[in-house]
């Protein structure tokens, strides 16, 4: 399935990434798996990794952020302020962390592509 069709490669790595989440190394499977079906140079691949982390890590910041929702009604300023600063850190970094590690799966299957 070689399709020149970057946004659905893409979405494929990312449906890999999060059925392949109990590896720990899911992010690397995914981004390898959207660059190799995407072709391509590495830095394509780092591309197509990259974007197949963000749709990937979607999921985790919806249901993050859907926590922001309820910590107005903590009752407390300090505890609303300081769970908001908490939760936007680790959605940064759980995002950081998928996008980073999709962007190296997708130049490791663009290298894996060129070679086989």
């Amino acid at each position: 399935m070689n399709t020149d069709n970057t946004l659905l490669n893409a979405v494929i790595g990312a449906v890999a990434t999060i059925g392949l989440s109990f590896t720990g190394i899911s992010p690397v499977l995914g981004g390898a798996l959207a660059a190799y079906l995407d072709g391509g140079d590495t830095e394509n691949g780092l591309r197509v990794g990259a974007l197949s982390g963000g749709i990937a890590s979607l999921p985790v910041a919806a249901f993050l952020a859907i926590a922001l929702l309820f910590l107005p009604f903590t009752g407390d300023l300090g505890i609303a302020v300081g769970g908001f600063l908490f939760v936007a850190v680790i959605v940064a970094l759980a995002v950081g962390y998928t996008v980073a590690l999709s962007a190296v799966g997708g130049m490791l299957g663009a290298y894996l592509k060129s070679e086989l």
